[in-house]
């Protein structure tokens, strides 16, 4: 505030703006300091306000006289005023700045102590998704759901929480939660409720407590037996501020009223208000013959307690709103989870994370397709979730709807020039179709593929689908001078269908490129799918878990994959060189840099595209007080890690499953495929619960080739070693 009153101050009397700047900049950095105790810190402000110019003088005593003074005037979100009767009669109000909303003139704190009720009504997006899960489940299923009428004791909806398969559900799919989703094993709602409010700092040392108490393994302990009743649904635990209120009641005769003021001293720490407070609740619970001593313990178990105790009601409102989420998703997963895709277009992470979460489910996420997509996520008849192609970067809600309104009025597509000849080509125009052929939309047309959209001919600088799109625009030009002829008739033949080009399909990354570059993420696959056997085997972490919780792996040296991009050469300041790139995993992206001899040895990583194995240590920022980096200490290959790194291979066989001719077929991969890499195969007999290892001789392989052959082979497990 003071900073800022000195910069408005000089603005109005027109003080030079470099010394303006001075006299804000000697304003200690430290919030809710006043320029009273800034020429108390800084003798320099001081002796500015003494013996400076005219101009600063006047510009330090009208500051100090504004500061602390609201700048400006702003309206709540979502704030709701709420009164017996018409609001002008209690409290004064006012025009909002950008509406004709009325608003009142009160600061929220005030508005309340007038007597007035404020109500915080939310927008919640997960309401709309829930919404447009049951639209989903209505076109799949033929199934009208009332989300308000689903049992609140449906098994396979704890299940879902008890297994922590709540990705993609309200309030309860963080990582910490679903590992004490794990533990908890939820029977009910109380316990979603309970779990909702103490899964916040504070209380959150409290989980293991109800927990335990939950499944009987500590005993529930009561402050006083009158509080039973009221912390029985909790094990015992003040959870909720309603508890609070409900204990001064209880035990001292307090009024709901009078327990609210007390509940509003103890969360704001208000001390002289909960000294009063507290003679009052001792002197009540005196009156119900419980022992001073007894009084002040629960007092000063309230008092703890009301620092982090969360509201009830809010909990049960939230708590409710993610039941019915992970009903519809134990229910509908297909329908729920294009749902929330649908609704987190914009976030590429989330995006990545769902369509994970599907895949697990065993739900497909089919790429976009101009026959069978919508705008939005869909589900199809096999129960498969269809890419949405307004998530396509470059379609926008028009072409998409013109592309619909042709298809639903004249039925599919049959191919690219049918499809040219019937839409309304100033709806979808050129860069429309390129976007589309990009994402993979044209790729059910029967005998084509990505590449021969975007082929030049050596006689034609333009790409093919430019052609298509010219033809298609011909052929609506003739049939519309033919429909607006005497007699209705085209005089001239039907221009026959250009041929599509002869050349080679895109590779898998350019493909894969191609469908981030309009879509932001990939769609028919990652660079990494071909690296999973080697990530899952010489891979300590990923990057998400990583910078997630950095300290874990303080001091460490871990190592993680991912592919190379936006590599860079730079100077330094000093005039040496130094590289920075993005290393992209699964399911995030991260930059780093790499500075001096660690530059000079490894910057021949530094390509776009490359598959890399890095390894990496968590240690303290050089200068930077409790601050951690991720440094990269070294990079190689993901393609060469497989040789470098196997020393041995494990191969696991049921019994029931070994037979001579399996035999027969490792004794020929073994001696085909000539290394230096151990081969050991274990045989585990489930009834008898033993295995054996046996090692053969000779059988040292070539790890590339000799994982190519086993990955043929159905019911071989391998690890690598």
């Amino acid at each position: 505030a003071a900073k800022s009153a000195i910069r408005d101050v000089a603005r109005v009397l027109k003080l030079p703006l470099p010394d303006a700047d001075r006299l804000a900049k000697l304003v200690p950095e430290r919030p809710g300091i006043t320029l009273r105790a800034a020429y108390k810190e800084v003798p320099e402000l001081a002796d500015i306000k003494k013996k400076g110019s005219e101009l600063e003088k006047k510009t330090l005593v009208f500051a100090e006289t504004l500061e602390g003074s609201a700048r400006h005037t702003g309206t709540h979100a979502c704030g709701v005023i709420i009164g017996p009767d018409n609001l002008i009669e209690h409290l004064p109000l006012s025009t909002a700045k950008d509406s004709d909303l009325m608003v009142t003139q009160y600061e929220g704190k005030m508005v309340e102590s007038v007597g007035m009720l404020k109500m915080d009504f939310l927008g919640l997006k997960t309401l709309s998704i829930i919404k447009d899960a049951i639209a989903n489940v209505k076109v799949s299923e033929g199934i009208d759901i009332n989300i308000d009428e689903i049992p609140f004791d449906d098994e396979q909806t704890y299940q879902l929480y008890q297994r922590a398969e709540t990705i993609g559900t309200f309030q309860f799919e963080s990582e910490g939660m679903r590992g004490h989703l794990k533990e908890l094993k939820p029977t009910d709602i109380e316990d979603l409720i309970a779990m909702n409010a103490l899964y916040r700092p504070g209380p959150m040392q409290f989980i293991e407590v109800y927990i335990k108490r939950k499944h009987g393994k500590e005993k529930v302990i009561y402050p006083h037996p009158m509080l039973e009743e009221i912390l029985k649904p909790t094990f015992g635990i003040m959870v909720y501020q309603e508890q609070i209120m409900q204990t001064a009641q209880i035990m001292a005769g307090f009024s709901l009223g009078k327990a609210d003021i007390l509940r509003r001293a103890m969360g704001k720490k208000k001390i002289e208000a909960m000294q009063a407070q507290k003679v009052e609740f001792v002197k009540g619970a005196l009156e119900k013959k419980i022992e001073k001593e007894k009084a002040e313990e629960i007092f000063g178990i309230m008092e703890r307690f009301a620092e982090y105790g969360f509201n009830r009601s809010h909990s049960a409102a939230y708590s409710v709103i993610a039941y019915q989420t992970a009903y519809l998703k134990a229910h509908y997963p297909a329908e729920y989870m294009a749902a929330v895709l649908t609704h987190n277009l914009n976030d590429i992470k989330k995006i990545t994370l769902f369509i994970e979460e599907s895949k697990r489910q065993n739900i497909d996420v089919l790429g976009p397709d101009v026959n069978e997509s919508a705008f939005n996520f869909t589900v199809t008849k096999d129960g498969t979730i269809r890419f949405g192609m307004g998530a396509i970067k470059g379609v926008g809600e028009s072409a998409v709807m013109a592309i619909l309104a042709e298809k639903n009025e004249n039925g599919p597509f049959l191919n690219i020039f049918d499809m040219a000849k019937r839409v309304d080509l100033r709806a979808v125009n050129k860069s429309c179709f390129e976007a589309l052929a990009k994402a993979g939309a044209f790729d059910g047309f029967e005998g084509t593929h990505r590449a021969q959209f975007f082929h030049r001919q050596n006689t034609d600088d333009t790409i093919f689908l430019e052609k298509v799109i010219r033809h298609g625009g011909n052929y609506q030009e003739k049939k519309n001078s033919a429909q607006q002829s005497l007699f209705g008739e085209d005089s001239e033949a039907e221009a026959p269908d250009p041929e599509m080009p002869d050349c080679n399909p895109y590779t898998k990354i350019e493909q894969l490129r191609k469908e981030k570059e309009v879509t932001g993420f990939y769609i028919s696959g990652h660079p990494l799918d071909d690296f999973k056997l080697e990530i899952d085997n010489f891979c300590d972490t990923n990057l998400a878990d990583l910078f997630a919780d950095p300290k874990k792996y303080f001091n460490r040296v871990v190592t993680l994959a991912g592919m190379i991009t936006g590599a860079q050469e730079r100077m330094t300041q000093t005039g040496k060189p130094y590289g920075s790139f993005m290393l992209e995993d699964f399911n995030d992206s991260k930059k780093f840099f790499l500075f001096s001899e660690d530059y000079l040895k490894l910057k021949h990583f530094l390509v776009e595209g490359f598959n890399v194995m890095a390894q990496v240590r968590v240690q303290l920022r050089r200068g930077g007080k409790d601050q951690l980096e991720v440094k990269v200490v070294n990079l190689s290959l993901l393609a060469e890690a497989l040789e470098k790194h196997t020393k041995s291979i494990t191969l696991t066989l049921r019994a029931e499953e070994v037979s001579a001719e399996l035999i027969g077929l490792l004794k020929k991969i073994i001696k085909a495929k000539k290394g230096n890499c151990l081969v050991k195969i274990r045989v585990e007999d489930h009834e008898s619960k033993t295995s054996l290892m046996m090692q053969p001789r000779n059988n040292a392989v070539n790890p590339v080739h000799f994982i190519r052959e086993m990955q043929q082979i159905p019911d071989i497990r391998y690890k690598l070693n």
